[in-house]
């Protein structure tokens, strides 16, 4: 149960062919509603929309298959209140995240357009009833790798470009946003597999050459947990589709790169982006193709080739290993010290050959990007234990 004193929970059912809308029904009691709404952003045909005559506060959507921006577009047309929370369907929200995330709105009403929280790791923790009972680590290397990741990502990368109102992303599994804000924008993007970052990337450049004062917040301590990709096979898909959506967001407003009028987005967040995160994988893959072939055409120091790697190596491991100190003083969620050594060891080993497959996966999406590689692939779900 979520500790927030007025929500409702909208279900879409974009399309499913198995079953599902039935199984609702079934379920939660659901009845037909006559709830109207206005068509303020295009979705593909809406069917029927459905009350839970045994949870007032749920409503269900059916409609035609459009994928899940599309959904969401759905979604935001029904909604009653003025901010909408966006998660996946495997989201799940620690009780008091909402209450947590919505300070921003509450301390700036009319000036936080949006604001996120922070994705956690749920594989191997113990899930019962819709909640995280226990937090346990992964047993398997893969989505402990992932765990640094994402330490890293949310409480270094996304806490540093919130200070300068210039957070990007918002991670689709959880994000708060102000529903007029983001139907003004256009609501999500359907023909993009990144709608997340593009939906507050259009957010801000609305907002800024309208000159309105603003803020996009990112809040560390709500908490979202989340399962990942426990093979290398489910792991690609999800990383080049990452990746593609970073290309396309930055491709399709790259008419705001260097602009002084979208401030520090233009001026810093955008061109860091595309320099250290979209472009840095080919600059990375060159190094490792350049660096033994300048070597053996003796146009390189082998001692200096060598001091660089381990040098680039510690750094790589040290940003690591403080996200995981800093989020062990901070928030504590593994209390175990061997824990927080297992945490530091993947810091290590996340940049001993994973790091360069996942390089790989990037450097790859840029020919899907170029070929209109619109696909999800699916994700495989087994790391959930729940009771």
């Amino acid at each position: 149960m979520l500790d927030y004193p007025l929500f409702e929970v909208i279900l879409i059912n974009d399309g499913s062919s198995d079953g599902t809308l039935e199984r609702l029904k079934s379920r939660f009691d659901l009845r037909p509603s006559e709830r109207s709404y206005e068509l303020a952003v295009a979705c593909q045909p809406i069917r029927g929309i459905y009350e839970s005559a045994a949870y007032p506060n749920l409503v269900v959507i059916d409609k035609a298959n459009g994928g899940k921006a599309d959904a969401l577009n759905a979604g935001l047309n029904v909604a009653l209140y003025p901010l909408f929370c966006g998660i996946d369907a495997d989201s799940i929200l620690e009780s008091d995240a909402l209450l947590r995330l919505v300070r921003p709105f509450v301390e700036a009403p009319g000036i936080t357009v949006a604001a996120g929280g922070v994705i956690r790791v749920a594989n191997g923790c113990d899930v019962r009833s819709g909640r995280v009972r226990t937090v346990r680590l992964a047993r398997r290397v893969l989505p402990l790798v992932q765990i640094v990741e994402y330490l890293r990502a949310f409480l270094f990368g996304r806490m540093g470009w919130a200070g300068g109102n210039s957070l990007l992303i918002i991670s689709g599994a959880f994000g708060l946003f102000e529903r007029r804000a983001a139907l003004l924008a256009g609501g999500y993007t359907t023909s993009t597999v990144g709608e997340d970052m593009e939906l507050v990337v259009k957010i801000h450049r609305r907002l800024r050459e309208e000159g309105r004062p603003y803020r996009v917040e990112f809040v560390p301590d709500p908490v979202c947990w989340t399962e990942v990709p426990e093979s290398l096979r489910v792991l690609r898909r999800q990383r080049t589709r990452w990746h593609r959506g970073l290309i396309d967001t930055m491709w399709r407003h790259r008419a705001m790169l260097g602009r002084p009028r979208y401030g520090s987005v233009g001026l810093a967040a955008m061109p860091g982006f595309v320099v250290f995160e979209m472009v840095s994988p080919i600059v990375e893959l060159s190094g490792y193709l350049l660096m033994p072939l300048l070597w053996a055409l003796g146009s390189l120091s082998l001692a200096f080739s060598i001091t660089f790697l381990v040098i680039a190596l510690l750094y790589a491991v040290l940003v690591s290993v403080l996200a995981v100190l800093l989020d062990d003083i901070t928030f504590r969620r593994y209390p175990r010290i061997r824990d927080l050594g297992l945490l530091i060891l993947a810091a290590v080993v996340e940049n001993l050959g994973y790091r360069q497959l996942t390089v790989w996966w990037r450097v790859r999406s840029f020919w899907e990007f170029w070929r209109g590689d619109l696909s999800w692939g699916a994700m495989e779900r087994r790391g959930v234990r729940a009771g």
